[in-house]
């Protein structure tokens, strides 16, 4: 998703390149960290302080590798310490708009063995193999309304099509993309659904 560059400027301690990653992958990590955790505003909490992590550790950026990964990474284990806190501190946690089957396998993924990949990094390649079968101008649609946060308008009349047409190929993408997810990773449905928000 973030050219090299972007990862040096990062690493580099550019504000330009920090903002636009925030930009970016703000609107996934808050639908991933509330797979965790349904208060609000302890979720907004967790991803300020995954991106204040990501910040204060740039240096470590490896170029070759992922930030979506490396953030989500962040992201869970901060997540995942907030419900052990919880838990200690009351004894218990409500859960209330997951199924539990969803949520345990979520709370054990890369805790029970060492994987080569995180859970993390397997569904952003899932999702970016997902993008990249979809026709041309479909892709180019849904990768600058979806990913880049271009204006559907905008999108619409530079590529010369309707802005019902660049609605229909975002909503044929989303279908194509939850599809070849969920059957990849069918116990996953919950959080393929937020991914795609």
């Amino acid at each position: 998703m973030f050219t090299s560059q972007t990862k040096l400027d990062l690493k580099d301690g550019n504000p330009e390149a920090f903002r636009e990653v925030f930009r970016l992958l703000y609107p996934r990590l808050k639908g991933y960290c509330r797979l965790y955790i349904t208060n609000k505003n302890e979720v907004e909490d967790i991803i300020q302080e995954s991106f204040l992590i990501l910040w204060e550790h740039r240096n470590s950026i490896d170029v070759c590798k992922r930030i979506e990964s490396f953030l989500f990474v962040i992201a869970r284990n901060r997540c995942l310490n907030y419900l052990k806190s919880k838990r200690l501190n009351s004894g218990s946690i409500q859960i209330e708009d997951y199924e539990f089957s969803e949520l345990q396998y979520l709370y054990q993924l890369d805790l029970v063995g060492r994987e080569e990949k995180s859970m993390e990094e397997m569904l952003i390649e899932s999702f970016q193999q997902a993008v990249d079968e979809l026709p041309s101008k479909m892709k180019t649609v849904f990768i600058r309304c979806k990913l880049k946060g271009e204006k559907q308008k905008a999108v619409a009349e530079e590529l010369g099509i309707s802005q019902k047409m660049v609605e229909k190929h975002i909503s044929k993408a989303k279908a194509h993309i939850h599809d070849k997810m969920l059957s990849l990773y069918p116990t996953m449905g919950v959080m393929i659904v937020l991914l795609l928000g």
